[in-house]
């Protein structure tokens, strides 16, 4: 049995970036949100945060999607 290295840390690459991609859209996602609580708070209002926000968390469902998609075929 032979392992292909190469092959092997192409995926561990692309997985790590792809991982790390997709906790950093979370994450823009619930600062978003954070930044609509605030202003509303101070009586102003975050439109663009939370229009942010959603397309953030809409990129990561669509990500996980794909991923599921790629696991059933």
């Amino acid at each position: 049995m032979q392992i292909d290295w190469a092959t092997l840390g192409s995926v561990f690459g692309v997985s790590l970036v792809v991982t790390v991609g997709l906790v950093a859209l979370f994450t823009l996602g619930v600062a978003g949100l954070s930044r609509q609580e605030k202003a509303t708070a101070q009586g102003g209002s975050a439109g663009l945060a939370v229009t942010g926000a959603y397309l953030c968390f809409a990129a990561c469902a669509a990500a996980v999607a794909y991923g599921i998609s790629l696991i059933v075929a």
